[in-house]
């Protein structure tokens, strides 16, 4: 029964970590994918219950046959399914000893006959059915109100629908996130941002949640504490939470985000987590902060070699040829020689409009150094391919 373990397809996740970080819905949920409720949707019928019965196919070979599955629960049901307790299921799935395990089965029904596509392991008690039952009912109510219901779910002890109804925040667009949150709790917010237990992970979509519900001398001083715990600090969910802090309390939170990005004793991955956060501002919230005096506050990260690359994509994807002097001279830094920023300045040259005295100059220069002249043809050969429309790369 190959097809109901969860497989995860290596091409479709370099594809989606290929993508810009805009075309993934929530800013600061580190995941999308299909969600329960799509599955549900895009399956003919699915049944939660139990393997009874496997009946192995003496003419099959090893791993063929069949198994009997009892009918517990009818979360979406189909004319096949009519008085029936069990089904067959055209896949041995070997019963459990123990009596313990539950399978929820998604099914397509071809010719008249029952295929088994997906299916997941429930282990004891579940809300699963009683959760997917009342998303199914809300499916075509607006966005606020289906994220009102996701939101009840997230503290769920049951994890497969904590995890779904934290897949369907990441894949929901950030205005019906911003809109939705503004009913949410924050009391509930900062009892899962305190809690040990939160997943890391989740850290940033909570913080972020909570910038749009709480009250600011309330809740941003909760924020700062949170942000100045080395624990938390050192959390993949950080930007999120700087995120929240700003739009909790915008003169504080600017000044420690800028404070935190310029700081050279700070971790890498911590300014990085300061950089993200200026991006999102940038795309999200201009009227907090125009893009301008993003750029200057981002600027001293262009002096740390282990920040440099970042900031000078962010400027290329941005077009801020303004930048070009300053980066160019970054190339013959002792501190800058670099693989990685060597790339990205080169990158960078390549792409820029305008300064062509500048950048006339750094390309025959580049040209003329044996090493650099072969990055030079890779980095011209990434841009083209870059460049292509997205219908001719899928092809």
């Amino acid at each position: 029964m190959s097809r109901l373990i969860p497989t995860f397809i290596l091409a479709f996740l370099i594809f989606l970590i290929a993508l810009p970080s805009s075309i993934l819905a929530c800013p600061f949920c580190p995941s999308a994918g299909q969600t329960l409720v799509n599955e549900v949707n895009s399956a003919h019928f699915v049944v939660l219950g139990k393997m009874l019965k496997v009946n192995r196919d003496p003419e099959g070979g090893f791993g063929k046959g069949t198994t009997e599955m009892s009918i517990e629960v009818v979360i979406k049901d189909h004319p096949i399914l009519k008085d029936k307790k069990t089904i067959i299921l055209p896949r041995m799935v070997p019963p459990d000893p123990k009596n313990e395990i539950r399978f929820l089965v998604f099914c397509e029904v071809y010719d008249g006959k029952i295929d088994p596509y997906k299916g997941e392991q429930i282990i004891g008690k579940s809300e699963i059915p009683e959760y997917l039952k009342g998303a199914i009912q809300i499916k075509d109510k607006p966005a606020t109100e289906k994220l009102a219901y996701y939101f009840k779910h997230l503290d769920s002890p049951d994890w497969l629908v904590a995890a779904d109804a934290f897949q369907e925040f990441a894949n929901s667009d950030y205005k019906d996130v911003r809109e939705a949150a503004k009913k949410f709790s924050p009391e509930k917010l900062v009892t899962w941002l305190k809690s040990p237990t939160t997943p890391p992970s989740r850290i940033g979509l909570y913080g972020m949640l909570l910038g749009h519900c709480g009250q600011q001398k309330e809740h941003a001083a909760i924020v700062k504490s949170l942000l100045n715990d080395q624990k938390i600090k050192e959390l993949t969910g950080l930007d999120g939470l700087l995120a929240g802090y700003v739009l909790l309390d915008q003169k504080e939170g600017l000044n420690h985000l800028s404070q935190l990005v310029a700081n050279p004793k700070e971790e890498h991955y911590i300014r990085y987590a300061g950089l993200r956060t200026y991006e999102f501002l940038k795309e999200y919230h201009p009227e907090i902060l125009s893009t301008d005096e993003i750029l200057k506050r981002i600027e001293p990260m262009l002096d740390f070699p282990e920040d440099a690359d970042l900031v000078i994509e962010k400027l290329r994807k941005w077009e801020r040829w303004d930048f070009t002097p300053k980066i160019i001279s970054l190339f013959t830094k002792d501190s800058h020689k670099i693989p990685l920023v060597q790339r990205s300045i080169i990158k960078y040259a390549l792409c820029v409009q305008g300064y062509e005295n500048i950048i006339a100059d750094f390309i025959e220069r580049v040209e003329s150094d044996e090493e650099n002249s072969d990055r030079l043809s890779d980095i011209k050969l990434f841009l083209e391919q870059e460049r292509k429309p997205e219908s001719s790369m899928m092809k």
